[in-house]
């Protein structure tokens, strides 16, 4: 099972992520329903009109959130084939409303067993279709006529300038930040006998560690929602901070150590750029009169402490360990984990390959530890 302490912490966030990732059958529902409703779009609206998602369903981070009556949020673009300047932002969206509406109008009558409830998500400016587990937020957008091939214009929170963007171009991206991403999606597309897979297709350390890093987030802002760093901004600087490990742990705790490398100033302005779209920045909220960069910066030190922390308790026992990480993540969750792992370490030891570690008398791994970048505390000018 585990040939190290750190792999041991590997093994106990995995299974734990492997809860909160979308199940199989909700992920095959999810597509349908996309699907569904693109096939729709392009039926009523001409072909003019696509549907694709984007975000962490595309880029297979999708986290279950903390509460219980949680839904799976998942991010779908509404793409009219259109230069901006053939339309304003209000009429885009209330032409994709309109024909939403139609949408589920469609289902009712044909008394479809996936009906979707339709809102609007005004904290968002998009558009909402509910569903049973999970809800698509249907955000409108136009060409972007100065970033082609992909580049696109979304639709403002205040309707005002718009919104740059490039979904595809990022999934691509995130894509090159792992050899092992890259090497997993060919074996699957080949067997598979198709030329690609999507992202969400395989799952590998890289979109692991940002599941563990986004988890830890939801939980330590749990009622501080207002000021709760993006999704995207966390996939982004971790990514950036990926340096090619598979151990789950050890890539982790150096993500989290390497993520403020990649904030930037740039005319007093705080930047995480979108690595696809050099005009998007994820955090452009810093530069407003608020304390999201404090909080963030502080939270990330959380994170560091709390798997530095693990890292030295990897031959106090397994319990000592779990009760480490509970202290900021899930608790009932790794309790979880830590219960399937219990059945693999018998395994493991009647196969000879534990001892007992004479200080603490503690059951571990005879293998030695693979070594960790320090931690530190995020000061610095481009940090604080």
């Amino acid at each position: 099972m585990t040939d190290s302490p750190e792999d041991i912490i590997s093994t106990l966030l995995t299974g734990a992520v492997e809860h909160l990732d979308i199940p199989d059958d909700l992920l095959d529902k999810t597509v349908t329903c996309y699907e569904d409703v693109g096939a729709w779009l392009l039926d009523t609206g001409g072909e003019l009109w696509s549907v694709y998602p984007q975000g962490s369903f595309t880029l297979g981070t999708v986290t279950r959130p903390p509460n219980d009556d949680g839904e799976y949020d998942i991010d779908v673009v509404c793409h009219k084939a259109v230069k901006k300047t053939s339309t304003t932002q209000e009429k885009l969206k209330n032409e994709v409303g309109d024909m939403l509406e139609e949408y589920e109008q469609h289902k009712l009558d044909d008394d479809s067993d996936d009906i979707p409830i339709l809102s609007v998500n005004e904290s968002r400016r998009c558009w909402t279709l509910g569903y049973a587990g999970f809800h698509l937020d249907v955000v409108p957008c136009v060409t972007d006529e100065d970033h082609l091939p992909a580049g696109i214009l979304l639709t403002d929170l205040k309707l005002r300038p718009w919104h740059h963007s490039n979904p595809k171009g990022y999934a691509e991206w995130f894509r090159t930040q792992s050899a092992e991403m890259i090497h997993a999606l060919e074996a699957k597309a080949e067997e598979a006998g198709v030329p690609a897979v999507p992202n969400w297709a395989v799952r590998t350390t890289l979109q692991r560690l940002v599941q563990v890093i986004k988890w830890h987030c939801a939980l330590h802002f749990v009622d501080d929602l207002d000021d709760r760093p993006p999704s995207i901004l966390i996939t982004t600087l971790a990514a950036h901070a990926y340096t090619g490990e598979t151990d789950l742990f050890t890539a982790t705790a150096n993500a989290v150590a390497g993520m403020p490398r990649f904030i930037t100033q740039e005319d007093d302005k705080w930047w995480v750029r979108n690595p696809a779209h050099e005009m998007e920045n994820f955090a452009d909220k810093w530069n407003e009169p608020n304390q999201r960069r404090k909080k963030f910066l502080s939270w990330l030190d959380t994170l560091a402490s709390t798997l530095d922390d693990a890292g030295n308790s990897a031959g106090k026992g397994l319990d000592h360990l779990v009760d480490r990480l509970g202290g900021t993540f899930d608790l009932g969750l790794l309790r979880k984990s830590a219960q399937r792992m219990g059945l693999e370490t018998r395994q493991f030891r009647d196969a000879g390959k534990l001892g007992m570690t004479r200080n603490a008398g503690a059951l571990t791994t005879l293998a030695t530890a693979t070594t960790r970048v320090p931690f530190h505390e995020f000061h610095g000018p481009t940090q604080r």
